[in-house]
């Protein structure tokens, strides 16, 4: 009996510690203990009555009570008190009243403190989980590292030190092969509680803000904010587009991205594994910008309708093709970097042609205007 006391006050000093150093409560844990306890106490003496347990905060004892209520004919034995049993007790007890009696069960001070311990193991892995969870959740929009402990054309699962980075399907590039023990790096999409309470990183090397992450790491006026990425367009594996401004004159913010022998964009396009990026300079014009945004087709002429945010590109019969890019990719991503809903883009001659077309049109319906008077 004396060794279970010093056990017991050794639990309250560990409950007092883990006050300090991990910030939980002592009465949360003993109020997790108590709940544990009772459930313990049913499961090991498979009793059918309603108990409680409650532990000394000072001194760790732990009492268990048998609780019975008062009625005038007790159809429970394990749940009920006759009325009359009930005032030999104290005089005072009516019906609806709880009668509260300790009992001590046979070895419950070894079993009391293996659920102790559980609970408080329990507790300690929420906590260590709570505090990943909030770190990593504060870590979105930002590039993680890990290496790849799982690969396969549905889920790529890498190992980010304290906890697991989860890259579905949607979020792969196509054209990269992932393999177990490689080191690659992500965009933090999203953190989520896992299934067993486990936090879990959602991690991206499809998203568009992975290139603009990517540039921001390796072009400090970016990180400075000297230079400001405006928009971002991306076919994952193949070409991004990005837009960048700098309101300092002095600055070119093309140069400054692509660097000296194009060194510094280079650096963004190997981790892409080979990807390929257009740096174009953002104009509050939408015709000049959109031009630019076509590189590195040359522009002839742009016409736009601001209102149905549709824009008429006009090129040399010879750039039709790389204006508009294999599959129509190079126009799509012109599209969304700039944020029109339609770039149509048409050769010279397909455009002197389309002129003509029209004009004999209206010149045909005026004649048969003409006629009809």
């Amino acid at each position: 009996m004396k060794k279970e006391a010093i056990d017991n006050k050794e639990l309250i000093l560990a409950l007092e510690d883990l006050e300090k150093e991990k910030g939980i409560k002592k009465e949360y844990l003993l109020d997790s203990i108590e709940t544990a306890l009772v459930t313990a106490y049913k499961r090991n003496f498979d009793s059918l009555e309603n108990v409680k347990v409650v532990m000394d905060p000072k001194t760790g004892a732990t009492h268990v009570y048998s609780l019975r209520e008062v009625v005038e004919k007790p159809e429970n034995k394990n749940t009920q008190i006759s009325l009359k049993e009930a005032q030999k007790i104290s005089k005072d007890f009516k019906e609806g009243d709880s009668v509260e009696t300790e009992i001590v069960p046979r070895d419950f001070g070894r079993i009391a403190a293996q659920t102790a311990k559980q609970v408080i193991i329990q507790k300690l892995r929420e906590v260590e989980r709570e505090i990943v969870f909030n770190e990593f959740n504060d870590r979105k929009g930002e590039i993680v590292s890990g290496i790849i402990q799982k690969a396969d054309k549905n889920i790529v699962v890498m190992d980010l030190g304290r906890l697991e980075g989860v890259m579905p399907a949607k979020e792969q590039v196509p054209t990269e092969k992932y393999r177990v023990n490689d080191k690659i790096k992500g965009y933090v999409l999203d953190v989520e509680k896992g299934a067993k309470g486990a936090p879990q990183v959602i991690v991206s090397r499809s998203n568009p803000d992975f290139v603009r992450k990517l540039l921001e790491f390796e072009i400090p006026e970016i990180y400075e904010g000297v230079i400001e990425i405006k928009s971002v367009s991306r076919d994952p594996g193949y070409r991004s587009k990005v837009a960048v401004y700098s309101p300092d004159p002095n600055i070119d913010p093309v140069g400054s991205c692509v660097g000296q022998k194009g060194v510094r964009i280079q650096n963004v396009i190997n981790e892409l594994n080979g990807e390929k990026i257009d740096v174009i300079e953002w104009n509050e014009d939408p015709a000049i910008y959109i031009a630019a945004a076509l590189l590195p087709a040359q522009i002839l002429a742009v016409d736009i309708n601001e209102k149905e945010k549709f824009a008429q590109v006009i090129v040399p019969d010879d750039q039709l093709s790389l204006a508009i890019g294999k599959s129509g990719q190079n126009a799509r991503l012109a599209a969304k970097l700039t944020n029109w809903e339609k770039i149509d883009i048409k050769s010279e001659t397909q455009f002197r042609n389309m002129l003509a077309e029209k004009q004999e049109n209206e010149e045909n319906n005026e004649n048969e205007e003409n006629e009809t008077e």
